[in-house]
């Protein structure tokens, strides 16, 4: 029988895991620094452990004993213990994920029943196929300067949560379990050797490196994976695959355009990260089309694939083989821009239809042709990957407090003899910017020389002026408070050449600014120019953790949800697709808890 209630607790494993952990670094400390050193570890744990169940006498000596440390002697009985956390800490997430595997495993179970419960409540399956073919779920990374565990570090705990799996698997050998062993104890000393933290903050560039390594590593395989028991669960419930085009999950990146979470990130760094984005797209892909090459060695194909592939004797392959050329092109007109020269060659790859065509054409042709069992291997999750990444793998927000926009037209308008934007009162400024948004001519003449910070904002826009359109989410505006806010930015877009619809996303982060959500959107879509612009759809972002210091958390969750309910409201009268931008992070302050809760 199934049960929806969770695994208890094995705490039996837990401890055991602890414990071999702990014996194993005992074992590295003991070869680096002596039989000494790890013997005064010992007798520092036993008597803190004593002390902490009310030993007195214990307290005293603890405290005796390291005040005859001196510093050289501190630092690594510090490292000791602090390891020995990190280990355990990694013990207790990986039993943690041994409970849950269970539930994880059985995802189109849930899935399942998800979707038999909307049946039952009378929804339609075309409603449901529908419903689930438009999603569209984006999840946002982010860094913040403040992060000081090197990836490396953070590499070396994942992989010995990989080895603790690995122990509990069933038919083991025993020279297999030694090998597994020998590589925990390479690991420890790795850690131990090594510098656990960064000497040097890292750059947005590294950032942003950061954040490609987590799709490479983690997302690029995970997001066919769920597509696939999705597709499961659909055609279980209402006897419909998943349309094949579909893409309910896609990704977006804050690292390397966020300026006002990081005052490093200039409008040089956000292109040159936006680059590193599609190289590493390219990359990626070019592993996927080099094993299909491998692979897809079938002679029957369809007209249309006989047709790209003219008449060589293996039509799959010449067709891919073709994408792989065009890929490795790209791949080095890239690293040519990157190097800062101006990109060459033709046949470049801009647009995802550029890969979807000849690979689905290659998809269209095996099914065509019988070979169902083969499209949807390898091909069918690439198909999907182009879908959910393109050609840009993320796309890029840019976010910038609204007080730069602001001192950024009170400059120029100052230049211009207009007077002082940011003296301004609400209904002048938007006057102003209604004006000049429907304006044919330029507002920013060629000879002004603006200052530095105005020269930044301003080139940031022209950086989101020369992305395609795919290459960017949003331009987030933080600490925003009024109409113009959300104004001023389109008028600074227009005057870069922005002649895509970026959208533009106010972000209501404090508990005064929640509350007059509504009034804000309300005005703004009084401007017929805005409401031609938007053409139906809009973007809000609702701040957790400014809220949460602001007026604490019960009240800000609060604030939040009326927000959402206040503008979901507002966007029905007005026929307007609303999308809600949620600001939340790991910790309870920024709206952290398991995402079906925290919404």
């Amino acid at each position: 029988m199934h049960s929806d209630s969770p695994a208890a607790p094995d705490y039996a494993s837990l401890r055991g895991n602890v414990s071999f952990l702990g014996r194993l670094l005992g074992e590295t400390i003991a070869a680096a620094e002596g039989e000494e050193f790890l013997a005064l570890i010992e007798r520092i744990r036993v008597l803190s452990r004593s002390a902490r169940q009310g030993d007195s006498a214990a307290r005293e000596a603890l405290l005796a004993l390291l005040g005859e440390l001196d510093n050289e002697q501190l630092v690594p009985v510090a490292r000791a213990f602090s390891q020995f956390l990190n280990l355990a800490n990694i013990a207790d997430q990986h039993n943690n994920v041994s409970r849950e595997m269970s539930e994880l495993l059985s995802a189109s179970h849930h899935l399942g029943a998800s979707l038999a419960e909307l049946a039952r409540e009378g929804v339609s399956s075309e409603q449901i196929v529908q419903t689930i073919a438009q999603l569209r779920i984006e999840l946002v990374l982010t860094a913040h300067p403040t992060e000081i565990t090197r990836r490396t570090v953070i590499h070396k705990h994942s992989e010995i949560g990989r080895c603790l799996s690995q122990l509990e698997l069933a038919g083991l050998t025993a020279q297999e379990r030694e090998q597994l062993h020998t590589r925990l104890r390479e690991l420890l000393a790795q850690l131990w050797y090594g510098d656990d933290f960064r000497v040097e903050r890292p750059t947005p560039v590294d950032e942003a490196k950061w954040g490609f390594a987590v799709v490479e590593e983690s997302l690029w395989r995970a997001v066919p994976r769920f597509l696939r028991r999705l597709d499961k669960a659909l055609y279980d419930s209402c006897g419909v695959h998943l349309p094949l085009d579909a893409a309910p999950v896609s990704f977006v990146s804050w690292m390397g355009a966020d300026r006002d979470g990081n005052p490093n990130v200039t409008a040089r760094v956000t292109r040159q990260v936006m680059l590193l984005s599609r190289w590493q797209a390219v990359q990626l892909y070019l592993e996927d089309v080099t094993h299909l090459v491998e692979e897809l060695s079938m002679l029957g194909c369809n007209a249309r694939l006989r047709e790209l592939a003219g008449d060589a004797h293996e039509p799959y392959r010449a067709v891919l083989r073709g994408v792989r050329e065009g890929l490795r092109r790209t791949r080095e007109s890239i690293e040519r821009e990157l190097d800062g020269h101006r990109p060459v060659g033709e046949g470049l790859l801009h647009s995802r239809d550029q890969l979807w065509e000849p690979l689905h054409a290659c998809y269209q042709s095996l099914l065509d042709c019988g070979m169902q069992i083969i499209a949807n291997g390898a091909l069918l999750d690439l198909l999907r990957k182009v879908r959910c990444f393109g050609v840009h793998l993320v796309r890029h927000d840019i976010r910038q407090d609204s007080a730069r926009h602001t001192a950024a037209l009170s400059e120029l308008t100052t230049w211009l003899g207009l007077g002082d934007y940011a003296a301004w009162d609400e209904a002048a400024r938007q006057a102003f910017l209604v004006a000049e948004l429907a304006a044919r001519r330029p507002l920013i003449p060629r000879q002004w020389t603006p200052g530095d910070e105005t020269r930044e904002v301003l080139d940031t826009c022209a950086v989101a002026a020369a992305q395609p359109a795919a290459a960017l989410g949003a331009y987030v505006i933080s600490m925003a408070r009024q109409p113009s806010d959300v104004l001023a930015v389109h008028l600074l877009l227009k005057e870069s050449g922005c002649v895509h619809p970026l959208p533009v996303a106010p972000l209501f982060e404090t508990l005064d600014d929640l509350s007059r959500a509504r009034e804000v959107i309300a005005s703004l879509l009084t401007h017929r120019w805005y409401r031609g612009h938007i053409d139906g759809r809009l973007m809000v972002m609702i701040g957790y953790s400014d809220s949460a210091k602001d007026a604490g958390v019960l009240a800000a969750a609060w604030a939040q949800y009326q927000a959402q309910e206040d503008l979901l409201q507002l966007c029905d009268e007005h026929d307007i697709r609303l999308t809600l931008f949620h600001g939340g992070g790991g910790t309870i302050g920024r709206g952290g808890a398991p995402a079906r809760e925290a919404l």
